[in-house]
Order: C-alpha cells, then structure tokens, then sequence
C-alpha cells in the first residue's frame, strides 16, 4: 500500500514530534484497537513479513511515520501505534515510566501475538526501545534509534510541554535544521493539535521521571541485537555525541549521521532514512 504525505509539517517536544498539519492519502491505513491491561490503544497495520513496529516519542502518535510506512509495507508487516497517554489511545492518570511504556509494549505485543518484532524508535520512543531490548530481548529481533533519548542528558532540556504558542515556536525551532518549516500557521496547529490530543499530563509525568535511574548508558552492554543509530548532524534537542554513545556502548552498532538534518530524520530527511532502514532490515 502506498503511503504519501502532501504538504508534511511537522514538529516536535523532546524526543518527538508534534503534527502540525498534514494531508493524508486516502489509503491511509484504517486506525485499529487492541485492549492492553484494560487500556485502548490505538495502532496502524499495514503490509506482511517480518515484524517492524514504530514508536514515535514524546507528545507524539502513530501518524508521525506516515512518510516512512509505505516504503516499509512492501516487505514487511509494520505496526505504528499510539503508545499509552499519547495520540488516540488512552490516557490515564498515572506517573509514566519508560518501564510503563515497555509494559504496554509488551502486553501490545502479546495481545497482538508477535513473539518478536524489530524495534524502531525516535527520541522517546528509542529510550523505550533500548529499555525493551535491555528487558526483553528475545522479543527483539533488530533494534533502530533514531535521535534517541536515554542516555545521561548532555545540555539543560528546554520546556517540554509549553502552553503558549511563543513556547510552542521555540520548541519547534529546535526540531529542525530547515527553519524555514516552522511558519505561524505551523506553529499555532502544533498548539492546537497539543491541547486537541490532551496529553499535557502525559508529557509532564513522563518528564518529571527523566532521572538517573531510568537511564540506558549503564544497560548498553546487555544488549546484542543488531542496531542501527540514526542521526541528525544538526539535532539540537539531543547533540550527536550522544548517538556516538549508543554506537561505541552496544556491540555491533553502526552510526549513520544524516546531514543538514534535525531531530527527526524520519520527517525532515524522510528518503534516506528509508534507504538506510531498508538496507538495515536487509541484511
């Protein structure tokens, strides 16, 4: 199935992205439901083959990867979803934990019946994906960070979860090196999108628990599935030097470095990070 996006607009909070308009293909995968622990949470599924599921990051959901979903479908059978407290699914009061989001991986995954998926995740939803391999790793087949989380912070954060649309624009304008991306209208749909989808409590509690305990840079070891990192040169939320921590920390893991690119090379750079995940998947 093809999947295109016209006119895509995105932006995004710390390890993920926020949609700020965009005009889908009328073969858009119809939205699915799977009950995990007493939860609805909504998930794309398209195509046959091995496993790949794609986990967007914080203040994000399953759309995000619209521009990458066609180009996977051909060869495999790929889920988006919309991970617990995000996009459709359900969102309930409750301090979120990547040991949260690695549990409704999980239970996803075993309601679903997929013994063993390949793991794609930008920012947030690497840091979920590195913990699952770390967890659970023989339910991983192949591992994929894209800009990921998890590891020792190494700059202040800025306001993850702002509620003004001033806020809104300086959050956006470290997501993308393309500046010319973040325009008013842009920039007030990602506001309107955020209050839409109500997932300010999520992004609080989620940040709140950004804390040494939680944090992979120990972990990294245990992990031996193959992995690819992806990143930005010019990611600004997450320095490169952080995926040079990744490659150097799990055995194995190649870097691909995408130029004149931001936080999220899935969006901005969207052709060849499907070159490199299909070439990754491949071998």
């Amino acid at each position: 199935m093809k999947l295109y996006l016209r006119s895509v607009l995105f932006a995004a909070v710390l390890i993920a992205v926020v949609p700020l308009g965009f005009s889908q293909d009328p073969g858009l995968p119809q939205e699915k439901v799977a009950a995990v622990y007493g939860q609805n949470i909504h998930y794309f599924e398209v195509g046959r083959g091995p496993t790949v599921i794609l986990l967007h990051g914080l203040g994000g959901a399953k759309e995000f990867w619209l521009a990458n979903i066609g180009a996977l479908a051909s060869k495999y059978h790929v889920y988006a979803i919309d991970q617990i407290g995000f996009g459709q699914s359900d969102k309930p009061l409750i301090d979120y934990k990547i040991a949260t989001f690695a549990d409704f991986l999980r239970g996803f995954m075993q309601a679903e019946k997929i013994a063993k998926a390949t793991l794609v995740g930008n920012s947030l939803g690497g840091w979920i994906a590195t913990d699952f391999a770390v967890q659970h790793p023989e339910m991983v087949d192949k591992l994929v960070l894209v800009d990921a989380a998890g590891l020792t912070w190494q700059k202040p954060l800025p306001d993850l979860n702002p509620s003004t649309i001033a806020g809104w624009r300086t959050l956006i304008e470290l997501v993308f090196y393309d500046k010319n991306m973040v325009r008013d209208e842009a920039v007030v749909q990602a506001f309107t999108q955020h209050m839409r989808n109500n997932d300010g409590y999520t992004i609080e509690r989620t940040v709140a628990g950004f804390a040494s305990p939680q944090f992979e840079d120990g972990k990294l070891a245990s992990i031996h599935a193959a992995t690819l990192v992806v990143w930005g040169r010019q990611d600004e939320l997450i320095p490169l030097a952080s995926g040079e921590k990744f490659r150097d920390g799990i055995a194995g893991a190649k870097l691909l470095v995408v130029e004149h690119c931001g936080h999220v090379p899935q969006i901005e750079k969207a052709a060849e990070f499907n070159q490199a995940l299909l070439e990754f998947l491949g071998t």
